[in-house]
């Protein structure tokens, strides 16, 4: 798998391979340099690809070389991990870095590359899933349409912007990885921060307020609507997770909760 690509950039194994339910990854270095070889196995991961070239290390990790289902990537070196702020005090930082590399994302001119998802395309399984549920997942389809039907600031997408997915590159500073290649209301992108970087920080007492404070603030967004698409999100999470025979109950919590502030505002 790894050695046809190993061999067309001259690269040497730095570690061993990774593998996740999409793609195949490999620590390797091409020269002195240290990268990573990232090969699709998914139409999402090659979409992915597609927009870190486009982005050309501008708020994305830097694409050293490109070609079919391969993807190499310099590999973030640095020591420091978002999530690990958020759990030392520093949640607001974590927040405010997630929503700045968001933002020069966000701010790419230019085409946007061909085959990226429409955002309502990937509410088709909350839609599913509501059709059967007459509580949350209903509220949280309602107010995606909505949102969906009125859409505000289309740009492309991240689609999967968290404490994991921007990591510290060092002197480049904190860059994203693993897009999923959507186009849609820049909002979007914000969402999945209330969801992470874990169940006891997310449903903390009084940081769904506060956070949604700190990032409407950082990203020029309306809370009340960022507020509406943390509900839409969470619950689209929730059914994603329960379709892969996962536990939905972090993301069914913030859910409830974001409904809980949407009712009361």
């Amino acid at each position: 798998m790894f050695d046809a690509y190993l061999d067309r950039w001259g690269l040497a194994r730095d570690g061993d391979p990774i593998t996740t339910h999409s793609s195949d990854l490999l620590p390797v270095r091409s020269g002195h340099v240290p990268a990573m070889l990232k090969v699709a196995r998914s139409d999402e991961e090659r979409r992915g690809a597609n927009l870190m070239a486009r982005w050309n290390g501008n708020g994305a990790a830097r694409v050293l070389a490109h070609h079919e289902d391969a993807i190499l990537l310099e590999r973030a070196r640095g020591r420091r991990s978002l999530a690990t702020m958020a759990r030392e005090g520093h949640d607001d930082e974590a927040s405010r870095i997630i929503c700045g590399v968001a933002m020069t994302l966000h701010a790419h001119d230019g085409s946007p590359p061909t085959g990226l998802v429409p955002l309502s395309a990937w509410y088709a399984e909350l839609s599913r899933v509501a059709g059967a549920d007459t509580g949350i997942f209903t509220q949280a389809a309602s107010t995606a349409a909505e949102l969906l039907a009125s859409p505000q600031e289309q740009c492309v997408l991240h689609g999967d912007l968290h404490h994991g997915n921007v990591l510290d590159f060092g002197a480049r500073g904190w860059l994203a990885i693993d897009p999923k290649g959507l186009i849609g209301e820049r909002g979007f992108d914000f969402a999945n921060i209330f969801c992470n970087p874990d169940f006891e920080i997310a449903t903390s007492p009084g940081r769904l307020v506060r956070q949604i404070d700190v990032v409407a603030e950082t990203a020029r967004l309306d809370p009340a609507r960022l507020l509406r698409w943390v509900l839409a999100y969470a619950g689209l999470s929730a059914a994603w997770t329960i379709g892969e025979g996962g536990d939905p109950t972090l993301a069914l919590t913030i859910a409830h909760m974001a409904a809980a502030e949407i009712t009361t505002a």
